[in-house]
């Protein structure tokens, strides 16, 4: 699995590098700024890019406009987002385009290994990965317009978790309910969202970030 790394401060950059070669990636570019970025991810056009936020020349949200530039470009190029702050303006932007594979985390959850790892796969198989500090902030942003006010407190730690890109048995253990409890309280969730019932679980993640953001 190829993948495209901006990330401007050199020690972290060749700490993922070598973290992700650890675990079988192949790097196919290590650049440091945005217009780099594009470059490397359009020539490239990697499994999944691991991009910073802010990178130079601007030092604001270059990495990510570097990002959504690549994917206009190249349509469903999988993104996964590190910051080290909640910003929730770069996960609406991120999420604008409901093209999928996306994700958003906090650089700290990149100490967590495993679970980093399975972002990083998750969104190069066209999944969603997003930060559980991400999805309060986006929730707590949102929770007193309708119709998501109508939710339960119960329904909306579960959407919090749908939205993480947990299946139905991750968060039936996470609650300690049965996997049919959260079938219900998911189908719930959807009803009273308005969102349409698909198979497509990635798809449904998405579709229900897109709406928290709209």
């Amino acid at each position: 699995m190829r993948i495209v790394l901006a990330e401007d401060l050199f020690l972290l950059r060749e700490g993922l590098v070598r973290l992700l070669e650890a675990h079988g990636f192949e790097i196919a570019a290590a650049v440091d700024n945005g217009p780099s970025l594009v470059k490397a991810l359009v020539e490239e056009r990697p499994d999944v890019a691991l991009v910073d936020v802010r990178l130079p020349p601007t030092f604001t949200d270059e990495g990510l406009r570097a990002a959504i530039e690549a994917r206009r470009q190249v349509p469903g190029l999988p993104v996964l987002v590190l910051s080290q702050y909640v910003e929730q303006l770069y996960a609406r932007e991120l999420l604008a385009d409901g093209g999928g594979a996306v994700g958003y985390l906090l650089k700290d959850r990149v100490f967590d290994t495993a679970q980093f790892i399975d972002s990083v796969r998750r969104v190069a198989a066209g999944g969603s990965a997003m930060d559980p500090e991400v999805i309060a902030k986006l929730l707590s942003g949102t929770v007193r317009d309708e119709p998501l006010a109508r939710l339960t407190p119960r329904e909306r730690e579960v959407l919090s978790l749908v939205a993480e890109g947990r299946s139905n048995a991750a968060i039936a253990q996470r609650l300690t309910v049965s996997e049919k409890v959260v079938t219900k309280h998911t189908s719930s969730v959807f009803a009273k969202l308005d969102l349409a019932q698909s198979d497509d679980d990635n798809r449904r993640v998405l579709a229900v970030l897109a709406y928290l953001n709209s």
